[in-house]
């Protein structure tokens, strides 16, 4: 294999522009199909140990594993921890004569071994077995196991209340016919404390203080959602279409607003609170003081998504102070804002792009200052693993730490709450996924590149030291298939200075004198990025594409997530964009370092955000783009749900969103074009594409339409995906190809 990628980089060097583009005949085109299927059907399970799934003892001193081998061959292994030391978990053929089963297939679900027994599940039954003697005892459940570390993180915006039983059993609190009322346990005595709810505008969301001396609550004004409309044509044993609905809120739709309230059981009167109605998200969770209970603080994003606040109040007066305040002038990614409140130490800490990448601050939480930032550095800090209030340490993931590596690696650290003391958990080259031991004592380490197979390593938390190297990934097989590697590739953005990351895919029959359509796969959401990292040893679609003749690649342009906040900001008011100026630029600094790759037939392919972005390519790049697949599209930000395109497109719903749409723009079509959506699609209202269809039947433009009965949010199916292939050959190879190649 690399004697074969050194042939290619000599070849490319010495290659020009007598290269002449690939048109093949009917012939080998309907080869080309029947070798793709082929190799989707020999390289499926052909890499090995990838994966190490570890299942650890009580005592945490060890754990066992399973590998699945070439001819579906299983082997459990069994891992002392202090040393990495590996040994077979068991003997593998008196435990299958126990079993009676195959010794080298067999099959356990579950199992605790200790040094003298192990508990298993096997084909639905438990087993206690002795090791010396493999007798079996047969018993009626699987141990059930406590992990108490575990924590669950609810979402900030999750609707939150209280049950109406005061925590000190005092009181009750309720709501009858839209007012509040509380009620004294012990003498039966109610008050009502609210005359102006109703069944239309009731109050609600009740939630007690920790000292049970006051209530919130909210007087509401509920918004019901509109309903978007679909038509299953073809259900079976039906002779009309049947009609469906489902509630969804787009841009511009109004929410219910929460108008916040206290009741303290001492006063016997409602206390409105001096702060704006609330007007976006619902009742938020309320942060109540632990040294003085008087005090609660909540969270406020301002509907489009450019202030979020943290703001205090006294329950006693109803009066506010706002504790935390950042506005941006474009936009706050909300659902990436992370905020732990510690009680003990009045403290917050706090996520914020304030500084053009994403970092983590130490809040003093009763005066709103910032202590100090926790972390700092050109890049970003991707997830907050945990948060540990007693050694006052955080847990993260960050990219982009580590010179001269892809920005996008995944890396994972630790830091005291000071800024100090960070601790480098996974220092190797690549992507990187760590799993705990249940005590936390020991980690596996995981990592891979999109051409390099997974390691796996076993490492001591306390100061990230490698134990042992448990598994590397054997993809021998998969790479004898005649597969090529997958390649990262690099080249400048639009500004000249920023590098832009995607990847190549190339046909294994690839020939470097000829010169090859490209194909983008392409997803330029803006709430992620969307390039793989971790090793592409499956036959995925790309490859499948490739397979036909091309060059197939994707790309995380300018607009995307993950990178510095004016990389992202591209996106702002401005998803039409997608990023085309940076992968056209990539695109051609491909075609100059390998003329194989030709720039002049270009298409692509998306589905959803891909597939208003593949339309779009069609709209605003006609130059570049040639042809395109376009999927269950948004193809207009005021069509699609409210919570995503608001976050980018901003509110109130202006103008722009109306400059940037598929349908508006229409007029604009050069190009081949197919439209694929399922009549059933309930994430991206199927009109949306169907008004496309109409719009460009009105100008006179051209095109192909797929439909799909019964179909959700999907690219197509197996149909939908057949029809792509046969799209671009047709129209980037010159070649008709029968619909189904036998």
């Amino acid at each position: 294999m690399l004697k074969r990628i050194i042939l290619l980089l000599i070849w490319t060097n010495s290659l020009s522009a007598q290269q002449l583009p690939y048109h093949p005949d009917e012939e080998e085109m309907t080869g080309r199909y029947k070798h793709a299927r082929l190799l989707d059907s020999i390289s499926r399970n052909t890499v090995f140990k990838s994966t190490v799934r570890a299942n650890w003892s009580v005592d945490g001193r060890s754990f066992w594993y399973a590998n699945t081998l070439k001819d579906s061959v299983k082997e459990y292994i069994l891992v002392d921890a202090a040393s990495g030391k590996k040994r077979p978990a068991f003997d593998h053929a008196k435990l299958a004569a126990a079993l009676e089963q195959d010794p080298l297939r067999l099959n356990i679900t579950r199992m605790d071994i200790g040094t003298k027994t192990a508990m298993l599940e096997a084909k639905g039954k438990y087993w206690e077995v002795d090791l010396k003697t493999y007798q079996l005892i047969k018993k009626d459940s699987f141990p059930q196991r406590v992990y108490p570390d575990r924590v669950f993180r609810r979402s900030r915006w999750q609707s939150f209340s209280t049950r109406g039983e005061s925590p000190d059993k005092k009181w009750h609190a309720f709501v009858k016919e839209g007012n509040v009322f509380i009620r004294n346990n012990e003498t039966k005595d109610t008050i009502q404390y609210t005359t102006n709810g109703t069944k239309e505008k009731p109050y609600a969301e009740l939630a007690w203080s920790p000292d049970s001396k006051y209530v919130v609550g909210y007087l509401t004004n509920p918004a019901l959602d509109t309903l978007v409309y679909y038509v299953l044509t073809s259900v079976s044993g039906t002779k009309r279409g049947q009609l469906r609905s489902q509630n969804y809120k787009q841009p511009g739709d109004p929410f219910t607003t929460y108008e916040m309230h206290l009741f303290p059981v001492d006063q016997l009167k409602s206390i409105r609170v001096n702060t704006e109605i609330l007007d976006f998200f619902e009742a938020p969770v309320l942060h109540w003081r632990k040294d003085d209970p008087r005090y609660f603080s909540y969270e406020k994003v301002d509907r489009g998504h450019q202030r979020f606040r943290i703001i205090e109040v006294d329950a006693q007066s109803g009066t506010t102070r706002t504790l935390l305040d950042e506005k941006a002038k474009t936009f706050i990614y909300e659902s990436r804002i992370f905020t732990e409140y510690i009680p003990a130490t009045s403290e917050i800490i706090w996520s914020s792009e304030k500084d053009g990448w994403r970092h983590l601050y130490l809040v003093d939480g009763l005066t709103g200052n910032i202590k100090n930032a926790i972390t700092q550095g050109e890049w970003v800090v991707r997830n907050i693993d945990s948060v540990d209030e007693k050694k006052r340490e955080i847990w993260f993931r960050a990219s982009g730490m580590h010179a001269g590596e892809d920005p996008y690696f995944i890396h994972y650290y630790r830091i005291g709450f000071d800024g100090k003391n960070l601790v480098q958990m996974t220092p190797e080259k690549g992507q990187h996924l760590i799993t705990l031991s249940n005590d936390k004592k020991y980690y596996l380490d995981t990592y891979s590149q999109v051409n390099i197979p997974p390691v796996t390593e076993l490492r001591l938390t306390s100061n990230g030291k490698k134990i042992a190297e448990i598994e590397r990934a054997d993809a021998t097989e998969f790479f004898k298939t005649g597969i090529p590697p997958v390649e990262s590739f690099v080249a400048k953005g639009r500004d000249g200075v920023t590098d832009i990351w995607g990847i190549i895919c190339r046909p294994s029959t690839f020939d470097p004198t000829k010169k090859y359509p490209i194909i983008e796969n392409i997803y330029a959401g803006p709430h992620d990025a969307f390039v793989p990292k971790t090793f592409m040893g499956t036959f995925g679609e790309m490859q499948s594409m490739a397979e036909l003749g091309f060059i197939v690649v994707q790309i995380d342009g300018m607009g995307t997530a993950n990178r510095s906040k004016a990389f992202h900001d591209v996106c702002w008011k401005n998803i039409a964009d997608a990023g085309f100026p940076d992968r056209i630029l990539w695109m051609k600094a491909l075609g100059t370092k390998y003329p194989y790759a030709d720039t002049s037939r270009v298409g692509l392919y998306g589905t959803s955000a891909g597939g208003q972005n593949a339309l779009a390519a069609l709209l605003f790049h006609p130059e570049f783009y040639k042809a395109a697949v376009s999927s269950c599209g948004c193809h207009d930000n005021r069509v699609d749900k409210q919570w995503w395109n608001e976050q980018w497109m901003g509110y109130p719903v202006g103008k722009h969103y109306d400059e940037q749409s598929n349908i508006t723009n229409v007029d604009k079509l050069q190009g081949k074009l197919l439209l694929i959506v399922g009549e059933a699609d309930t994430n991206v209202p199927p009109e949306s594409t169907y008004r496309v269809a109409d719009a460009l039947i009105k100008c006179n433009k051209g095109f192909e339409f797929l439909p799909i009965p019964g179909m959700g949010h999907s690219d197509g199916g197996p149909y939908g995906r057949l029809r792509k292939r046969n799209f671009f050959v047709r129209h980037l190879l010159g070649v008709e190809t029968p619909l189904v190649i036998k």
